[in-house]
């Protein structure tokens, strides 16, 4: 059995204002097994954070730095954790 995994990533770009978000959320829910949340920063930036077995995050990853998303990304920093849970589904915030 996969390996269970939190992901933050934090999105570069013109990422607000364009449904990135609702698309993020949207992705997760088609990959499944996603649970956590897309918000918007103040400087820009979308902060998704996304907990389960660690080949669906990296689909999710690997579509926030795909030319699939709405808006322009120029780039995505992540960081790879334990899960801490409380999360019931996957949020916008």
């Amino acid at each position: 059995m996969d390996e269970e995994v939190r992901l933050t990533a934090w999105v570069r770009g013109r990422v607000q204002g364009v449904g990135f978000r609702w698309f993020t959320r949207a992705n997760a829910l088609e990959i499944g097994e996603v649970v956590g949340f897309a918000l918007n920063l103040d400087d820009g930036r979308v902060q998704v954070v996304a907990e389960g077995q660690r080949e669906n995050c990296h689909r999710l990853l690997d579509w926030l730095r795909s030319a699939d998303t709405p808006g322009r990304v120029d780039g995505v920093t992540e960081i790879w954790g334990t899960p801490r849970g409380g999360y019931d589904g996957f949020a916008i915030r």
